[in-house]
């Protein structure tokens, strides 16, 4: 499997280089030079296999020439060992289920993948591998428990101070051992900014061996495709045969995931870009003028993102053909006051507890359908946060309501450790060059 950067197709790279080199030096992002397809006959009877086994067919479709099929089948089993259920709310109505893992958040697919992979192509006596990422939220946490202990690695996880709740606070600064947490005064951009700041700079990159757990990280990217094609498989069970995706979207690469499923032969009908008001691609997409703009906080505060890394992978896969993307690609952007409403909405029609990004995607969902008058055709809209995460949104009836898994209970006894720094390049460089 060779990648090449968005920024020039001639650049040709292995699949470890790009783990461990998240980014290439122009600035673009990895992608594979071919697209394989899954093959046809495994796709028709998808429905008979568990979703490990799916998992791995569609990694070894990507990585056969990477991994050994052995060792990748042991990563997958590791890696993917809870469900993603898809759950029926009406004869049309679908919630593909992504929080059951350690961190609560549908990031514990890349994160888990990804930690596996780097330790699979880590040796020992190599240089310390240092991971930055920026968190919005959920990567965060996600990444803290896919590396925590992991040898021979040290993650670095910045994230806006005061802009994410409690409990995922708690996530990414309770950990200790080999993962740090830095909050920067700023937003979550101006982490992005960091962290990508870092990896086009010649002294850190001399001193450090450095690579990105975020989405821009090709290792994050291929592993959130399995839920989509598992996603299919139950619903084949169920009789569906059409299927539409809403996809709660920040940095754009939980829906570009699964527009990769789709290039490698997912059948789908449309996907729905679900975001807050912080909607540049949904204006892109209507004016055809892509403009980022700083970020503002919202109650779905994972997807707080004003400048979204993935969106040039998704122009990647249509060749930049705009009209091309916008036939697969339908966009719904929604205040807090219209999430709020979501959550409530879905709670009353169907005893269902939605985090707000969730509900966000909910409310896509209901957009699409009433827009578009379809009938007898499933649309599934994902889940990505449990709800434990953001009690203080829900009214007290609905928040007593919410199971508590016992990994949060244990959080609010651990301590807190963070730096804190400006959202500031040479500090941040300064923090980093000091260890």
């Amino acid at each position: 499997m060779e990648l090449y950067s968005t920024q020039n197709k001639n650049l040709r790279v292995s699949f470890k280089d790009a783990v461990f080199n998240s980014m290439p030096l122009d600035k673009g992002l990895y992608m594979p030079e071919v697209i394989p397809q899954v093959n046809s006959k495994f796709i028709d009877q998808i429905e008979k296999y568990t979703f490990p086994e799916i998992a791995f067919e569609i990694a070894y479709t990507l990585l056969k020439d990477e991994i050994p099929e052995d060792q990748l089948k042991k990563l997958i089993e590791d890696a993917v060992n809870f469900e993603a259920p898809v759950v029926k709310l009406d004869d049309s109505t679908f919630v593909l289920e992504l929080f059951h893992g350690p961190s609560l958040a549908f990031k514990d697919f890349g994160a888990r993948f990804m930690s596996r992979v780097m330790g699979y192509f880590l040796k020992e006596d190599e240089p310390l591998l240092d991971v930055l990422v920026a968190t919005s939220g959920d990567t965060g946490g996600a990444v803290a428990l896919g590396f925590l202990g992991v040898s021979n690695t040290r993650v670095t996880i910045l994230y806006p101070k005061g802009k994410v709740s409690p409990i995922q606070e708690l996530q990414l600064t309770t950990n200790g051992q080999n993962i740090r947490a830095v909050e920067i005064e700023g937003t979550f951009d101006d982490c992005q900014a960091l962290v990508k700041q870092a990896f086009a700079n010649e002294e850190l990159n001399h001193k450090f061996r450095l690579t990105s757990a975020n989405s821009i990280n090709i290792a994050r990217l291929i592993p959130q495709t399995f839920y989509y094609f598992n996603a299919y498989a139950q619903l084949k069970r169920k009789g569906v045969k059409q299927i539409t995706f809403a996809v709660p979207s920040g940095n754009f690469g939980n829906i570009g995931a699964g527009l990769l499923a789709y290039k490698m032969g997912l059948p789908v009908k449309q996907f729905i870009a679900a975001t807050n008001v912080n909607d540049t691609v949904p204006r892109y997409l209507e004016t055809g003028v892509y403009q980022t703009k700083p970020s503002v906080p919202t109650y779905s505060n994972a997807m707080d993102v004003g400048a979204p890394s993935n969106w040039e992978r998704i122009m990647d896969l249509f060749n930049n053909d705009q009209d091309a993307v916008k036939a697969m690609v339908q966009a719904y952007r929604f205040t807090d006051e219209e999430t709020l409403s979501g959550m409530k909405a879905i709670f009353d029609k169907y005893d269902y507890i939605a985090c707000p990004h969730t509900a966000i995607a909910y409310l896509a969902t209901e957009r699409y359908k009433n827009e578009s008058q379809i009938k007898g055709e499933a649309t599934v809209f994902l889940s990505t946060a449990h709800p434990c995460k953001f009690p203080e949104v829900f009214p007290v009836e609905v928040a007593a309501k919410i199971e508590v898994p016992v990994q949060v209970k244990d959080l609010t006894n651990k301590l807190k450790q963070s730096e804190q720094l400006a959202a500031n390049f040479d500090a941040f460089k300064d923090y980093l060059m000091r260890f």
